[in-house]
């Protein structure tokens, strides 16, 4: 019987470390995921694009094809390279972060540059854009979608590399695991509820039997190309925050904090003549903003060098014209 208590407390005693180790990892996973909201927001904002001028009825498949080949992108290519990484070259996950963070910078450079100057005629139109087999079209789209995907999706698993703790391989890929799928799973059941939001709204507006509900649809599709606006605006200022922040902790971990204690000091300064329960967040903001000037000049400065080097680059070596 004693030995049958033994046993008993053991297993309990294994299942409380099971435990343990499963809160830590979701514990650590929730907060690398957070470090990596500006990447996550701007999946959301970009990929309705996708499935804009399709068929009502093909832009779920469309949005699953893309978060077939998101998981994809996470678990088979960029969490195996992002453990080998943290085991055998740790010092190279601040260079690449500093390279996501500049590509992120040049993204939402660019989205404001070319809100003031629109793009040549010469660009305005893509070859997936031009009329065609609509089964083709739709394979074109997801896979630029995903190429896409790759890209943010490589800067999220970094990202979220970078803010775990040290620990054993075992608990960083779990921890890896759990963001990944639980980014994708958000940011593509979010942009499915956007996407199909206005078809709702058109259905509640047409078949509502009571005056709210037709109400409510009128509204919805009012609301969602406003929201969809709303939605890139912040995504790409959460880009140009989370990129300009990224560089100004990069260069902090090689050796270079001159800026990053300029940062501190100016945001510490902005939030001094605030009430004390306000100077926390006066300082975030004040941080973030600054972070975000920093992101926006160097993506402004990144323009010309993608558009004369990098795409020409780019276009030599996969045979383009």
């Amino acid at each position: 019987m004693s030995g049958l208590l033994a046993l008993l407390d053991d297993v309990a005693g294994i299942a409380k470390v099971a435990a343990a180790s499963v809160d830590d990892v979701a514990s650590q996973a929730a907060k690398a995921g957070a470090k990596a909201a500006g990447a996550v927001i701007d999946d959301a904002a970009v990929t309705p694009k996708y499935v804009h001028g399709f068929e009502a009825s093909r832009e779920l498949p469309i949005i699953w094809k893309i978060t077939k080949g998101s998981f994809r992108n996470k678990l088979v290519i960029l969490l195996p390279v992002a453990l080998i990484l943290s085991a055998f070259a740790p010092w190279l996950i601040a260079p690449l972060l500093m390279l996501g963070g500049a590509y992120l910078c040049f993204e939402g450079a660019e989205k404001i540059w070319h809100a003031f100057v629109p793009h040549d005629a010469a660009h305005a139109i893509l070859p997936e854009d031009i009329p065609g087999d609509p089964a083709h079209l739709e394979e074109q789209k997801a896979a630029g979608a995903i190429k896409t995907d790759f890209i943010l999706s490589a800067e999220i698993m970094t990202i979220a590399l970078a803010a775990l703790p040290e620990s054993t391989i075992w608990m960083e890929a779990a921890a890896l695991l759990v963001v990944a799928v639980g980014i994708t799973v958000a940011v593509y059941g979010s942009v499915a509820l956007i996407v199909k939001a206005d078809d709702v709204g058109l259905f509640l507006a047409a078949n509502g039997r009571l005056a709210v509900t037709r109400a409510l649809g009128r509204g919805l599709v009012r609301l969602m190309p406003r929201f969809m606006q709303i939605l890139t605006v912040v995504g790409t200022a959460a880009m140009l925050w989370v990129g300009g922040s990224i560089i100004v902790h990069g260069l902090e971990e090689l050796g270079f904090v001159w800026l990053g204690h300029h940062i501190h000091d100016w945001a510490v300064a902005a939030a001094a003549p605030f009430p004390d329960d306000l100077r926390g967040a006066v300082q975030w903001t004040a941080t973030a903003a600054m972070d975000g000037v920093l992101g926006l000049a160097l993506g402004l400065l990144l323009i010309p060098v993608a558009q004369k080097a990098i795409v020409p680059a780019w276009q030599a070596v996969a045979g383009r014209d």
